[in-house]
């Protein structure tokens, strides 16, 4: 199952949008006017390229699902969600880095504008559907930040890796990035819960910091719980065990 977590460009939408939020903010590329035009239509080909690649990752990712159900008789991938940046975060990232309000700006430093978020059964799940999605001759890792082996310090777990997928236009191939978070189903609930408390800003400082503490807890007691529940997935269950993330590529093809 893929939630999705906007629905499709809407280019009319997306063109007055950009368009009124570049004519407001204060940046010295201000003065474009000229150029306004072309900028806009450059954002919005671009973000139609990155939704090509997260809709390219999520189909690979539906076929290795489909093949474990065939091969082990075991579906790894619970479910998926997908979701294109908003054209207010991208514009709010790039200002927040002091970079330039441009295209190749946010194609050099935004590796997060398509995601894929991938919620597993099981911790071997997670490893092992990484893995087999890494070893596809067409894409590339280009980075790998392991917070399952090397929780975050709030207990927070997730598997995040950043693809190159080719998006096939009548240019060529545009290689593109997609992170992609690959998780367990506790990890996933466990990190809506934080995530919703990070941004509750009207719970008194005391409550705030007993409540992260027994998430931090929580986070611990799930990590022991999934450990004893994979061991009996394996005794139970052929699927393929993998404990190490997938390895960055050494050459880099974008765009």
């Amino acid at each position: 199952m893929i939630l999705d977590r906007q629905s499709r460009i809407n280019t009319t939408e997306l063109r007055t949008r950009l368009g009124l939020m570049l004519s407001q903010m204060d940046q010295p590329f201000a003065d474009m006017q000229d150029d306004a035009v072309d900028l806009v239509t450059g954002f919005l080909d671009q973000l139609q390229v990155y939704e090509g690649a997260m809709y390219e990752i999520s189909t690979k990712l539906e076929i290795l699902d489909s093949e474990f159900q065939v091969q082990f008789s075991h579906d790894p991938i619970h479910h998926m969600e997908r979701r294109l940046k908003s054209i207010e975060s991208i514009l709010g990232k790039l200002e927040r880095k002091e970079l330039p309000i441009t295209v190749q700006s946010m194609r050099d430093n935004l590796f997060d504008v398509a995601g894929v978020r991938v919620i597993c059964n099981y911790r071997d799940d997670v490893y092992s559907v990484a893995n087999y999605l890494s070893g596809q001759s067409d894409i590339q890792v280009l980075r790998v930040k392991d917070y399952i082996q090397h929780p975050k310090q709030n207990g927070y777990r997730s598997l995040h890796v950043i693809y190159a997928v080719p998006v096939f236009l009548s240019s060529g191939a545009h290689y593109t990035p997609v992170e992609v978070q690959f998780r367990t189903i506790a990890m996933d609930y466990w990190a809506s819960l934080e995530h919703a408390l990070r941004y509750k800003t009207d719970l008194p400082d005391d409550k705030h910091a007993e409540h992260s503490q027994t998430l931090l807890d929580c986070a611990r007691s799930l990590q022991n719980v999934e450990t004893q529940m994979q061991t009996i997935h394996r005794d139970i269950n052929g699927a393929p065990r993998a404990g190490e993330p997938p390895h960055t590529h050494d050459d880099t093809r974008l765009g």
